[in-house]
């Protein structure tokens, strides 16, 4: 059996008493980064043994994962943060999973995606996750260039990358309203709308993982 467990975003308290009931139980767990994992886990007095899956050994490591899983033994996944599988490693394994007849169960719970939309004003009816925008400027700004209007629409931007996304933003789409959420959960949590200039302004030096949100309209 494996367990698909979301983990918190920020706040170490947000994660369910189901998921940790989970984390409890399993024999194992699988997890992006075990030093983050640890944090979590040390703070819940849960004891378990950690294994490493990320974009770089899924090949070598699934197998053995799977063969696990048959022997009877009962895994959880976790990311880093939030719900695993999204824009994390794991779709691999599950897949597999699945082609191999073992069950698998997902909790509910934390997830950055959901929390900015219901934070950002932005009609939240219609939307789509694009994850994170092709490296270079010429394919971000082609994918920009296809999205159909009236729909929210939601992104990861990694700190280094984000004056660069912002260009290419107001290069596509002129200078729109761009909503920011940043440190979701946390002491410092923000969530902001400027226009794409003003953010080009205002954003000096960006730390930290950062969701974008845009609504546009043709005229």
């Amino acid at each position: 059996m494996l367990y698909i467990v979301p983990t918190p975003i920020g706040n170490l308290k947000d994660i369910t008493l189901r998921a940790l009931e989970v984390l409890q139980s399993v024999d194992g767990i699988i997890c992006e980064d075990t030093r983050r994992t640890s944090l979590l886990l040390n703070h819940y007095q849960i004891n378990k043994p950690l294994q490493a899956l990320n974009d770089y050994n899924e090949i070598k490591e699934i197998p053995r994962i799977i063969q696990h899983l048959k022997e009877g033994r009962t895994l959880a996944l976790v990311s880093d943060a939030g719900t695993p599988l999204i824009s994390d490693p794991g779709y691999k394994l599950v897949r597999e999973c699945i082609k191999q007849k073992i069950q698998v169960d997902s909790l509910p719970g934390p997830s950055s995606v959901i929390t900015a939309l219901t934070l950002s004003g932005l009609p939240p009816d219609k939307f789509m996750f694009l994850g994170y925008l092709p490296e270079k400027p010429g394919k971000r700004i082609n994918v920009l260039k296809e999205l159909s209007s009236e729909i929210t629409y939601i992104v990861f931007v990694a700190p280094h990358k984000l004056l660069r996304t912002m260009e290419s933003f107001k290069e596509v789409f002129g200078d729109i309203e761009i909503t920011l959420a940043h440190e979701l959960t946390k002491i410092h949590q923000s969530v902001e709308t400027k226009t794409a200039s003003e953010w080009l302004k205002t954003l000096k030096k960006p730390k930290g993982e950062y969701v974008l949100l845009f609504f546009f309209q043709f005229a």
